[in-house]
């Protein structure tokens, strides 16, 4: 993009309070594509009980699943963005439409370098501070979302939700929580160490991934963790960790992609190649097809993209996995080439990937 610089995590703010976040890395010139996240209450209420944010005596409501896709269409379609390749529009936001743009990064070296900190924020500190003891990492590799980003935070109630920069600095972060964990003295677990499947998310709707699958896989994936603050706020704090890429890695293929179209539905049997980029949004995972329906046999299928975040870091190298979804033919300028996409959509929660053994 031209004038807007963007990755994923970023968050655009419009006129009238939207508050979306970048989804991806690959967008039109002078737009991008986004999720809408939160809307003030002057405009949207919403009567989930978990929606609620307030800021400054002023209400926002965050919207889940496709919820913010269905507002922006039937009330602010101006804030949609022509996607050539699928020759649809999808919410976004273009560079002249963008009234604040709020940075995970930016944000963090702001809260770190205020004065008079709160409990929670005297506990992120702490929490950084231990993590980049053990990794090496700096302050710089992190950055925040969610309610610390935006100023919805409770002391009492809140989250810390960080953003880590970069996959050289992921894999780091990784080893660290490993360590971290395994130390019962170091104030930090696995959130998922002694989940069960009676414990949140409350409400489960995938048809083919078992909640008690979701809880295996989340919990090698050692982003989710909880965070003993001890005498600072007596409490514990559950702690996630997004991977996004680092400046250097972002490639904006957008204009590699002539034509996307969709073939159907498919079920298949593949072999993880590379997963380089399988914690990032959108979740790249180059495959080796093992297995698969009838009628796709034909088609070499290199790849596997999901934009679900239960997907996310999902399978490693070498792994055999099971994936339902739709199958894409990606039309480029040098080739044309075949992929799983798994995304929002009618069958959202018929949709599957997961190792198998």
């Amino acid at each position: 993009m031209a004038g807007l610089r963007v990755r994923d995590r970023d968050s655009p703010i419009s006129k009238e309070g939207l508050i979306f976040r970048v989804y991806g890395y690959d967008h039109p010139r002078n737009a991008c594509v986004c999720d809408l996240e939160y809307a003030p209450g002057e405009i949207y209420k919403s009567n989930e009980k978990r929606a609620l944010r307030v800021k400054n005596g002023g209400k926002y409501y965050k919207f889940y699943f496709d919820g913010g896709l269905k507002f922006i269409v039937e009330n602010y379609p101006q804030y949609m963005v022509y996607y050539k390749p699928l020759k649809a529009k999808l919410v976004g936001i273009h560079e002249n439409q963008v009234f604040n743009l709020r940075k995970p990064d930016e944000k963090l070296s702001q809260l770190m370098h205020s004065e008079g900190k709160d409990l929670l924020l005297k506990t992120l500190e702490n929490l950084l501070d231990s993590v980049c003891s053990v990794s090496g990492l700096k302050i710089r590799d992190f950055g925040v979302f969610g309610s610390l980003l935006h100023g919805f935070y409770s002391v009492k109630h809140s989250d810390i939700d960080l953003v880590v920069y970069g996959r050289r600095n992921l894999d780091k972060l990784l080893e660290a929580l490993s360590d971290l964990y395994k130390d019962k003295y170091s104030g930090f677990r696995n959130e998922f160490e002694d989940w069960t499947p009676e414990k949140p998310p409350l409400n489960w709707n995938f048809k083919f991934y078992s909640k008690r699958e979701y809880g295996w896989h989340q919990k090698r994936k050692l982003i989710y963790g909880v965070f003993d603050a001890g005498s600072t706020l007596e409490r514990e704090v559950k702690i996630e960790f997004e991977p996004v890429k680092d400046w250097r890695e972002i490639k904006n293929r957008y204009y590699e992609y002539e034509e996307i179209k969709g073939l159907g539905w498919c079920k298949a049997l593949l072999k993880v190649t590379d997963d380089t980029e399988a914690f990032y949004m959108p979740s790249i995972y180059q495959v080796e097809v093992l297995d698969i329906d009838e009628n796709f046999k034909g088609l070499e299928i290199k790849k596997v993209v999901s934009y679900i975040e239960e997907f996310r870091g999902q399978a490693k190298k070498g792994e055999k996995v099971i994936v339902k979804g739709k199958i894409e033919e990606i039309k480029e300028r040098k080739e044309i080439h075949h992929q799983f996409t798994l995304t929002y959509g009618p069958k959202y929660f018929n949709q599957v990937f997961k190792v198998t053994f």
